[in-house]
């Protein structure tokens, strides 16, 4: 009997996990679903600016080589494909309030972080390339008639921003989109817990 009473008492001083407010986590999370929605709409605004100002220079700039014109066609191509898969993320992050349907809703969201997972694996080092395979062909003419050290230094800058955005900057902008979205989505699962 004893060692019932002390292990009841060691039960009972146990600290209790505090319960989440469900109105507050309803703000933080819509607060950061609100973020996450400006982020990808700004993406797609500045991916549509983008892909215009790419096809005007298509459109009403004369170039005399082909291969120009592939190099431009590739990166509008590119720029159109991942300006869609935004397009595709923003509506399933914003597909509807959390409140009416919250299970679905988390769902969603996994399922959201899982094709920005997939994203940010082997399709942005598809993006990239082709990106550096359009920009090559279209600098191929557009650097013709400018000197050997503009060229080289042209280039140079060129490689060592991509090989930047590749290693460092979408490592660091995945990071912090993944710590937002598995912020939300643990206060998501930490009040269905609750609830269950």
């Amino acid at each position: 009997m004893k060692d019932f009473d002390h292990i009841m008492s060691v039960w009972q001083d146990q600290p209790k996990r505090d319960q989440l407010s469900v109105d507050e986590a309803l703000k933080q999370v819509k607060r950061g679903v609100r973020s996450l929605n400006k982020r990808l709409l700004r993406g797609i605004v500045s991916m549509a600016v983008g892909a215009a100002a790419v096809l005007l220079v298509m459109l009403f700039l004369v170039f005399q080589s082909w291969v120009t014109y592939a190099g431009i066609g590739i990166i509008l191509c590119t720029m159109l494909l991942y300006m869609f898969v935004m397009i595709k993320d923003y509506k399933l992050v914003s597909k509807e309030d959390v409140t009416i349907h919250p299970a679905e809703y988390l769902q969603g969201l996994k399922e959201y972080q899982h094709r920005r997972a997939d994203l940010y694996g082997w399709l942005y080092y598809l993006y990239l390339l082709l990106i550096t395979i359009g920009l090559s062909l279209y600098l191929f003419e557009v650097l013709e008639h400018s000197s050997k050290i503009f060229r080289f230094s042209f280039y140079g800058f060129t490689v060592v921003w991509l090989l930047y955005v590749a290693f460092y900057l979408k490592d660091r902008i995945f990071k912090l989109e993944q710590e937002k979205l598995n912020l939300i989505i643990e206060r998501l699962e930490r009040l269905q817990n609750q609830f269950d």
